[in-house]
C-alpha cells in the first residue's frame, strides 16, 4: 500500500533570529576591535547567548527545515561564539592563553570556512554575497592581526566587522518586513 500522505512545515523561518544574533554580536565586538572599549562581560554574554545559543538553534532549525546551508553556517558560527568566549575565560581556570599565532591560526582557519559559505553564495542575492565576502575580509585581516601584533590591522578589522554585522541585521530586518508586508520593502 503506498503512502499518500505528506508533511506541511509550517514553523517560522529560523532565519532572522540567527542573522540577528550574528548581527548584534559581531557589530558590538567590533566595536571593541576598532578600538572603543575592552572585551567585557556584555560582549561575553551576547557571545554565549545571542551569538552562540541563538545562532544554535536557528542552525538547528535550519537543519530541520533541510537547509543546509542555513544549518550549517548558524551552527558553526555559534559554536564560533561559544569557543571565542572559551579562549578568553580558560586561562581563569588555568588552561593557557593563545598567542597572536595561534590565535591567528583560529581566524584563518573561520576565514577559510567563511570563504568556502562565501562561494555557495554566488547562486544567492547579493546581501548574502556582501555578507560573507565581508566576513571572509573580517576573519583574515583579525588573522593578520594577530600574527603580526599590529593594532592598526585589527582596528581595521573592527571597522569591517562593523558593517559586516550591519549588512547582516539588514537581511534579517529585510526578511522580516517583506514577509509581514507581503512584498519587497528591503531588497536583498
Amino acid at each position: 500500500m503506498e503512502n499518500n500522505y505528506s508533511i506541511k512545515d509550517t514553523t517560522a523561518n529560523p532565519g532572522p533570529l540567527g542573522l540577528y544574533g550574528f548581527a548584534m554580536t559581531t557589530i558590538l565586538l567590533n566595536i571593541h576591535n576598532a578600538g572603543f572599549f575592552p572585551v567585557n562581560s556584555m560582549i561575553m554574554g551576547m557571545g554565549v547567548f545571542f551569538g552562540g545559543g541563538a545562532q544554535f538553534i536557528a542552525g538547528t532549525m535550519e537543519w530541520k527545515k533541510g537547509n543546509d546551508f542555513g544549518g550549517i553556517a548558524f551552527m558553526s558560527y555559534g559554536a564560533f561564539w561559544l569557543t571565542l568566549v572559551f579562549t578568553w575565560i580558560a586561562p581563569l581556570f588555568g588552561v593557557e592563553k593563545p598567542d597572536g599565532n595561534a590565535m591567528g591560526c583560529y581566524l584563518a582557519i573561520w576565514g577559510l570556512f567563511t570563504f568556502v559559505n562565501f562561494l555557495q553564495t554566488l547562486k544567492g542575492n547579493l546581501v548574502g554575497k556582501l555578507l560573507f565576502s565581508s566576513l571572509a575580509l573580517l576573519f583574515f585581516l583579525l588573522a593578520a592581526g594577530n600574527f603580526t601584533g599590529k593594532e592598526e590591522i585589527l582596528h581595521f578589522a573592527g571597522w569591517v566587522g562593523i558593517i559586516c554585522g550591519f549588512i547582516a541585521f539588514y537581511e534579517a530586518s529585510a526578511i522580516m518586513i517583506n514577509k509581514k508586508y507581503e512584498k519587497t520593502i528591503l531588497p536583498l
